[in-house]
């Protein structure tokens, strides 16, 4: 998919999720329930990605940006018979 594509893409899910909120009023409640559980699980899905960078991130690397010698990765190598 070109860059176009997924920005052109990007602004139709975006227009879509403008049209459900301005609906959102109106809506039933078992319809706002379920969209509130979507954006729930968005919101939750995001947030674990940034603690699971910023854990990772800063176990490989520290506080001060250098790789901490600890984490390296040992190579193991074939037993000679």
């Amino acid at each position: 998919m070109s860059s176009e594509g997924f920005l052109k893409e990007i602004q139709v899910i975006g227009e879509k999720f403008l049209l459900k909120l301005q609906k959102l009023p109106k809506a039933e409640p078992v319809e706002i329930v379920c969209f509130s559980v979507v954006l729930l699980f968005i919101a939750t899905v995001l947030v674990l990605t940034i603690i699971a960078c910023s854990c990772c991130c800063y176990s490989c690397c520290g506080c001060d940006g250098h790789p901490d010698p600890r984490h390296r990765k040992s190579q193991v190598r074939p037993a000679s018979h």
